[in-house]
């Protein structure tokens, strides 16, 4: 059972770790405090039965547009739902401020990712060419609309 809540600093510490093992270019502790502290950010972690943080995800608002930053999944955790979750989680949460639109990036390489995205109503936008470094690969736009 997994239970998708806003994200504290008291779980910094193991969303650090998630963000180390997914991202060759990890955001920086310094950087996820200031997320936490950001108005416009809302950032989430999925947690086991026993407490233990599996995922997290985070975005911005924009008015009415809500722009994913970040989403993980603990490597031992993944494929198991965890990131529908916390997708989910973050699509409703969005609902209630009246976003309608939602946007991220992901590498093209990251099938995964870009079927879980797909399942959820994202449609490819375009090609942003050599978005990520470490190694240079271009992402893929997504978009998704919502009716409130």
């Amino acid at each position: 059972m997994i239970i998708v809540r806003q994200m504290e600093a008291i779980d910094l510490d193991p969303v650090m770790r998630i963000e180390e093992e997914s991202f060759s270019s990890p955001w920086s502790r310094q950087s996820m405090t200031q997320e936490l502290a950001n108005d416009q950010a809302h950032y989430f972690v999925a947690c086991t039965e026993k407490g233990e943080v599996a995922g997290y995800a985070g975005f911005w608002q924009v008015m009415d547009e809500g722009h994913i930053m970040n989403i993980a999944v603990r490597k031992d955790r993944r494929e198991k739902g965890i990131g529908q979750s916390l997708m989910e989680a973050m699509l409703s949460f969005g609902d209630g401020l009246g976003i309608l639109y939602w946007t991220l990036e992901v590498r093209v390489s990251n099938l995964p990712a870009v079927r879980l995205y797909e399942k959820i109503g994202f449609t490819s936008a375009g090609i942003r060419p050599g978005y990520y470094s470490h190694p240079r690969e271009d992402a893929n736009i997504l978009w998704l609309t919502r009716s409130i």
